[in-house]
């Protein structure tokens, strides 16, 4: 009879909070979320596999470049339960998200590049405003004030 390989000891969400540096309360909205797992003890106390601590690191990582959790939650989706993600899995997924990151990027540095010309105009005109109204987006919309 052979025996069977043991189980990786599994952490609490205190060890796991040291460990990634993520505050207790997060990992317990992380997992409210959907981003990751546990399991229970008999005593209903969290525990969560080893590879939990490389899921955590890429939310925290995708967060940094200001992927939102909702982006970070469907990516993960798209990996097998359990599995932590791999480099592999990193490039492949910041693939994806290069197009909107570089997207938010060019709007940050028009935002940038046109702000003292705003504020310094005093306008506030939303038909002239680029900041405001972006191509006059809001005369589409008909007169009135559709913002308010």
């Amino acid at each position: 009879m052979s025996a069977l390989p043991a189980q990786p000891p599994q952490l609490t969400i205190g060890e796991l909070s040291a460990r990634s540096g993520v505050p207790a309360s997060a990992l317990r909205f992380y997992e409210r979320q959907g981003l990751i797992n546990s399991g229970r003890t008999t005593g209903n106390q969290r525990r969560y596999g080893r590879n939990v601590l490389r899921r955590v690191a890429f939310i925290r990582v995708s967060q940094r470049v200001g992927i939102s959790l909702a982006a970070i939650r469907y990516a993960l989706e798209l990996l097998p339960n359990g599995h932590a993600p791999t480099a592999t899995d990193w490039a492949c997924i910041s693939q994806h998200w290069q197009a909107d990151l570089n997207d938010r990027i060019q709007k940050l540095e028009n935002l940038r590049d046109r702000l003292s010309e705003c504020i310094g105009c005093g306008c506030m005109s939303l038909s002239k405003c680029a900041l405001a109204n972006p191509d006059d987006v809001l005369a589409q919309e008909g007169p009135g004030a559709p913002r308010l």
